[in-house]
């Protein structure tokens, strides 16, 4: 079989892995957002989203998580060269991080079908960031391949990272100004 293949299976099982966790982590929010909720509404909603977290969870973001790994190793088994350039170790690290990344948010899943909410709705989309930093940091290896730039690149992350806590900051100022359930 060509590689291209096998790298375009990867690549499209990427794409829906990070969809999943940028949904689930969405999820995560309306829950926590829900617990707040009086009665009935609360339960509704609540149900509703755990519903919803099980299918995303299990029908799309973990067989994503596991197809996009197995190509993944495939395509290292079939060009093994890949393992000797440096930025491939440092995606692979960024990898690993996206997997502890979809660990935790395995752990606050369990949390919410068991009723169970330990995070606010701002920390969760402070959360839900961290995903987006990884794919930044993940493409723009794949794409640059270099790890050579490493002052640029982790300055660059840093400054996007900031970026986005400022903005969750004034999304949370602005909706707390502002009664958006009511509109």
């Amino acid at each position: 079989m060509d590689i291209s293949y096998i790298k375009a299976l990867h690549i499209i099982f990427v794409v829906t892995w990070f969809a999943g966790l940028f949904y689930i982590v969405r999820l995560f929010i309306y829950f926590a957002e829900a617990d707040e909720k009086e009665e009935p509404a609360k339960g509704i909603l609540q149900t509703q989203y755990k519903i919803m977290s099980k299918r995303l969870w299990y029908i799309i973001t973990w067989p994503s998580a596991v197809l996009a790994s197995l190509f993944a190793f495939w395509m290292l088994y079939l060009e093994p060269s890949y393992l000797l350039m440096p930025w491939m170790h440092v995606k692979l690290s960024f990898v690993l991080a996206l997997y502890f990344y979809h660990a935790g948010c395995q752990k606050i899943y369990n949390q919410q079908q068991r009723n169970i909410v330990k995070f606010t709705s701002f920390r969760l989309r402070i959360w839900n960031e961290v995903a987006t930093i990884l794919l930044f940091a993940i493409v723009f290896l794949v794409v640059l391949k270099s790890a050579i730039s490493w002052i640029w690149g982790v300055t660059g992350i840093l400054l996007f990272g900031i970026l986005l806590m400022l903005s969750i900051k004034l999304y949370k100022k602005i909706r707390n100004n502002k009664d958006w359930d009511n509109e």
